[in-house]
């Protein structure tokens, strides 16, 4: 039973972002642009969904001014 889980969870999703119609559903289910989606894989050179969302999620909190102040104490 625990191997069934286990291969269950290693299942992965990888982005085809040479196909239009492709990149597009993935660039909506992300919440950026197909653009945007382009350069983040050629950035982080993985075209694994988890991963690609785990760099935009980063990326957002990153940019956002909790952050920033934390970096940047007044």
């Amino acid at each position: 039973m625990e191997y069934q889980i286990n291969s269950m969870n290693a299942r992965k999703e990888f982005i085809e972002i040479a196909d239009e119609q492709d990149r597009n559903y993935w660039a909506a289910r992300l919440g950026v642009t197909a653009e945007k989606l382009k350069s983040v894989v050629k950035a982080i050179q993985s075209m694994e969904f988890s991963i690609v969302k785990e760099y935009l999620t980063m990326e957002k909190i990153k940019s956002g001014s909790a952050y920033k102040r934390f970096l940047n104490p007044s």
